[in-house]
Protein backbone atom coordinates (compact mmCIF):
# COMPACT_ATOMS: atom_id res chain seq x y z
CA UNK A 1 0.00 0.00 0.00
CA UNK A 2 2.83 2.41 0.81
CA UNK A 3 4.15 2.12 -2.77
CA UNK A 4 0.81 3.29 -4.19
CA UNK A 5 0.56 6.11 -1.65
CA UNK A 6 4.08 7.25 -2.53
CA UNK A 7 3.10 7.36 -6.23
CA UNK A 8 0.24 9.71 -5.30
CA UNK A 9 2.64 11.86 -3.26
CA UNK A 10 4.95 11.97 -6.29
CA UNK A 11 2.13 13.07 -8.57
CA UNK A 12 1.17 15.86 -6.19
CA UNK A 13 4.83 16.84 -5.90
CA UNK A 14 4.84 17.37 -9.65
CA UNK A 15 1.54 19.25 -9.80
CA UNK A 16 1.75 21.53 -6.78
CA UNK A 17 4.04 24.53 -7.02
CA UNK A 18 7.31 23.48 -5.46
CA UNK A 19 10.52 25.16 -4.55
CA UNK A 20 13.96 23.96 -5.56
CA UNK A 21 12.66 21.55 -8.21
CA UNK A 22 11.89 18.82 -5.67
CA UNK A 23 9.80 15.97 -6.99
CA UNK A 24 9.31 12.50 -5.58
CA UNK A 25 8.98 10.96 -9.06
CA UNK A 26 12.22 8.99 -9.38
CA UNK A 27 12.25 7.76 -5.81
CA UNK A 28 8.61 6.72 -5.93
CA UNK A 29 9.11 4.71 -9.13
CA UNK A 30 12.18 2.96 -7.70
CA UNK A 31 10.34 2.24 -4.46
CA UNK A 32 7.32 0.93 -6.37
CA UNK A 33 9.60 -1.47 -8.25
CA UNK A 34 11.13 -2.66 -5.00
CA UNK A 35 7.82 -3.25 -3.24
CA UNK A 36 5.24 -4.25 -5.88
CA UNK A 37 5.09 -6.94 -8.58
CA UNK A 38 6.15 -5.78 -12.04
CA UNK A 39 2.72 -6.71 -13.43
CA UNK A 40 1.37 -3.67 -11.54
CA UNK A 41 3.83 -1.25 -13.20
CA UNK A 42 1.17 -0.04 -15.62
CA UNK A 43 -0.61 1.78 -12.76
CA UNK A 44 2.13 4.32 -11.90
CA UNK A 45 3.12 4.67 -15.56
CA UNK A 46 -0.49 5.48 -16.50
CA UNK A 47 -0.83 7.92 -13.58
CA UNK A 48 2.42 9.69 -14.48
CA UNK A 49 1.37 9.81 -18.16
CA UNK A 50 -1.94 11.40 -17.18
CA UNK A 51 -0.01 13.89 -15.06
CA UNK A 52 2.21 14.72 -18.06
CA UNK A 53 -0.90 15.39 -20.13
CA UNK A 54 -2.40 17.60 -17.41
CA UNK A 55 0.81 19.59 -16.88
CA UNK A 56 1.45 20.06 -20.60
CA UNK A 57 -2.04 21.17 -21.59
CA UNK A 58 -3.49 22.85 -18.52
CA UNK A 59 -0.53 24.15 -16.55
CA UNK A 60 1.92 25.05 -19.32
CA UNK A 61 -0.64 25.61 -22.09
CA UNK A 62 1.24 23.65 -24.76
CA UNK A 63 -0.27 21.30 -27.32
CA UNK A 64 0.08 17.66 -26.30
CA UNK A 65 1.74 15.22 -28.70
CA UNK A 66 1.98 11.61 -27.55
CA UNK A 67 5.17 10.98 -29.56
CA UNK A 68 7.00 13.60 -27.48
CA UNK A 69 6.33 11.59 -24.32
CA UNK A 70 6.88 7.98 -25.38
CA UNK A 71 10.52 8.05 -24.32
CA UNK A 72 9.63 9.56 -20.94
CA UNK A 73 6.88 7.01 -20.35
CA UNK A 74 9.30 4.23 -21.26
CA UNK A 75 11.71 5.68 -18.70
CA UNK A 76 8.98 5.55 -16.02
CA UNK A 77 8.60 1.81 -16.64
CA UNK A 78 12.39 1.34 -16.76
CA UNK A 79 12.78 3.07 -13.38
CA UNK A 80 10.29 0.62 -11.88
CA UNK A 81 12.23 -2.29 -13.38
CA UNK A 82 15.49 -0.81 -12.05
CA UNK A 83 13.97 -0.62 -8.57
CA UNK A 84 12.89 -4.23 -8.88
CA UNK A 85 16.33 -5.38 -10.00
CA UNK A 86 18.38 -3.42 -7.48
CA UNK A 87 16.14 -3.14 -4.44
CA UNK A 88 13.61 -6.00 -4.34
CA UNK A 89 16.08 -8.60 -3.03
CA UNK A 90 17.41 -6.36 -0.30
CA UNK A 91 18.35 -2.76 0.25
CA UNK A 92 21.91 -1.76 1.02
CA UNK A 93 23.51 1.65 0.85
CA UNK A 94 25.36 0.61 -2.33
CA UNK A 95 22.22 -0.71 -4.04
CA UNK A 96 20.13 2.33 -3.09
CA UNK A 97 22.93 4.73 -4.09
CA UNK A 98 23.32 2.93 -7.42
CA UNK A 99 19.57 3.14 -8.03
CA UNK A 100 19.58 6.88 -7.30
CA UNK A 101 22.52 7.60 -9.60
CA UNK A 102 21.34 5.33 -12.42
CA UNK A 103 17.75 6.59 -12.40
CA UNK A 104 18.62 10.29 -12.10
CA UNK A 105 21.40 10.14 -14.69
CA UNK A 106 19.35 8.14 -17.18
CA UNK A 107 16.42 10.54 -16.84
CA UNK A 108 18.73 13.54 -17.23
CA UNK A 109 20.29 12.12 -20.41
CA UNK A 110 17.06 10.86 -21.97
CA UNK A 111 14.84 13.84 -21.19
CA UNK A 112 17.37 16.46 -22.21
CA UNK A 113 18.29 14.63 -25.38
CA UNK A 114 14.56 14.58 -26.19
CA UNK A 115 14.33 18.34 -25.58
CA UNK A 116 17.33 18.96 -27.83
CA UNK A 117 16.10 16.59 -30.56
CA UNK A 118 12.55 17.94 -30.58
CA UNK A 119 11.41 20.51 -33.06
CA UNK A 120 11.55 23.24 -30.43
CA UNK A 121 13.97 25.97 -31.52
CA UNK A 122 15.60 26.23 -28.09
CA UNK A 123 18.95 24.66 -28.99
CA UNK A 124 20.74 24.29 -32.32
CA UNK A 125 20.89 20.75 -33.63
CA UNK A 126 24.64 20.42 -33.22
CA UNK A 127 27.02 18.97 -30.64
CA UNK A 128 27.36 22.44 -29.12
CA UNK A 129 23.56 22.75 -28.91
CA UNK A 130 23.29 19.37 -27.19
CA UNK A 131 25.97 20.35 -24.68
CA UNK A 132 24.20 23.67 -24.06
CA UNK A 133 20.96 21.78 -23.39
CA UNK A 134 22.70 19.47 -20.92
CA UNK A 135 24.44 22.39 -19.24
CA UNK A 136 21.19 24.31 -18.80
CA UNK A 137 19.63 21.26 -17.15
CA UNK A 138 22.39 20.61 -14.60
CA UNK A 139 20.52 22.33 -11.72
CA UNK A 140 17.53 20.07 -12.40
CA UNK A 141 19.82 17.02 -12.40
CA UNK A 142 21.25 17.98 -9.01
CA UNK A 143 17.75 18.45 -7.63
CA UNK A 144 16.62 15.11 -9.03
CA UNK A 145 19.55 13.27 -7.43
CA UNK A 146 18.84 14.91 -4.06
CA UNK A 147 15.06 14.33 -4.32
CA UNK A 148 15.45 10.69 -5.32
CA UNK A 149 18.00 10.04 -2.57
CA UNK A 150 15.80 11.73 0.01
CA UNK A 151 12.69 9.77 -0.96
CA UNK A 152 14.51 6.44 -0.94
CA UNK A 153 16.30 7.34 2.27
CA UNK A 154 13.03 8.10 4.02
CA UNK A 155 11.13 5.11 2.63
CA UNK A 156 13.85 2.56 3.37
CA UNK A 157 15.76 4.32 6.13
CA UNK A 158 13.00 5.04 8.62
CA UNK A 159 11.75 1.43 8.80
CA UNK A 160 15.36 0.20 9.13
CA UNK A 161 16.05 2.68 11.93
CA UNK A 162 12.85 1.72 13.75
CA UNK A 163 13.79 -1.97 13.52
CA UNK A 164 17.09 -1.20 15.24
CA UNK A 165 15.30 0.10 18.32
CA UNK A 166 12.63 -2.58 18.60
CA UNK A 167 13.03 -5.67 20.74
CA UNK A 168 14.29 -8.70 18.77
CA UNK A 169 10.85 -10.40 18.52
CA UNK A 170 9.04 -7.34 17.09
CA UNK A 171 11.48 -6.45 14.28
CA UNK A 172 9.72 -8.40 11.56
CA UNK A 173 6.58 -6.28 11.87
CA UNK A 174 8.19 -3.04 10.64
Amino acid sequence: MSAFLLILVAIFSRILPHAFGFTAAGGSLLYFGARRPLREAFVPVALFAATDYYLTTFVYGYPFHVQHYLLTWTWYAAAIVLGSILLKQGVTFLRAGSAVVLSSTSFFLISNYAVWASSLPMYPHSAAGLMACFEAALPFYRNDVVSTALVLGVMFGIPAAVRQFLPEGNRATV
